[in-house]
């Protein structure tokens, strides 16, 4: 397949770098446009009220590569408008950093969106995220972003699993179907884990900002959470935490039924 890579931790990503390497030794000739920075977060936002500047750039990944500095809604609406010289069949996006389970975490990322927002140009499209733990997340920040020891071996096995799903999931989804398909590693993830059908786990998400400083500013911190969701079906939450892949399928045409 012609695919459209994007992420939403930005281009110099070694999870993007990881996937594009997977995804063409498996076959697929990509197209790699990412933000110019870390976006994650910014959900299916657009940039509105500046120019978006996009640019050719090298980043040894073996195939035509962009930056924009804008989201990564933006960066697949730019290059499947302006960008690419040929149309693909479909879009991926990520390897996230750290899970895309729930519908709180589903609505906000960046990554689910850059998959939307092919999904939107009537594209098949897949999104494809990470789990890691708290101390393994700090370590890898602490280290500038470089995965080594056992993240590193999972992040080879995790691109490796995306690739196969990418070639599986994609072909079968037809076009104009308002469809992502929502995919997380467990960590560690190895070669022969399982992957489940899921669906997203229902988990509320409050008080993620501190109280005002003196200035009056409020900084985002990490809140635990509570996970509401029935015991049935398997929930992607469930599923990563049982060290299995989870494979949920985003249907958006469910949210115009009566």
């Amino acid at each position: 397949m012609k695919l459209l890579v994007t992420n939403d931790d930005g281009i110099d990503s070694l999870f993007l770098h990881e996937l594009c390497a997977a995804l063409q030794r498996a076959g697929h000739e990509i197209y790699v446009v990412a933000p110019a920075t870390e976006q994650s977060w910014t959900g299916a936002s657009k940039t509105r009220n500046r120019a978006v500047k996009s640019s050719a750039v090298d980043r040894h990944l073996g195939c035509p590569t962009w930056t924009a500095d804008g989201t990564p809604s933006d960066c697949v609406n730019i290059a499947l408008g302006h960008l690419l010289p040929t149309k693909v069949d479909a879009v991926v996006s990520g390897i996230n950093v750290g899970y895309n389970c729930s519908l709180a975490f589903i609505i906000a990322s960046g990554t689910v969106a850059g998959a939307w927002e092919g999904a939107l140009h009537g594209l098949p499209a897949l999104a494809v995220s990470q789990d890691v733990s708290e101390e393994v997340y700090v370590h890898l920040k602490e280290r500038g972003g470089v995965p080594d020891g056992q993240l590193l071996e999972t992040l080879k096995v995790s691109a490796e699993h995306a690739a196969r799903l990418a070639g599986e999931l994609l072909p079968a989804t037809p076009p104009k179907s308002f469809t992502v398909h929502n995919v997380n590693f467990p960590f560690p993830c190895r070669r022969d884990t399982e992957t489940k059908a899921t669906v997203p786990a229902h988990f509320f998400m409050p008080g993620l900002f501190s109280p005002a400083n003196d200035d009056g500013t409020h900084h985002l911190v990490w809140t635990a959470g509570e996970d509401v969701s029935p015991k049935e079906p398997l929930t992607d939450l469930a599923c990563v935490a049982a060290q299995h892949i989870s494979h949920s399928i985003l249907d958006y045409r469910k949210l115009g039924q009566v």
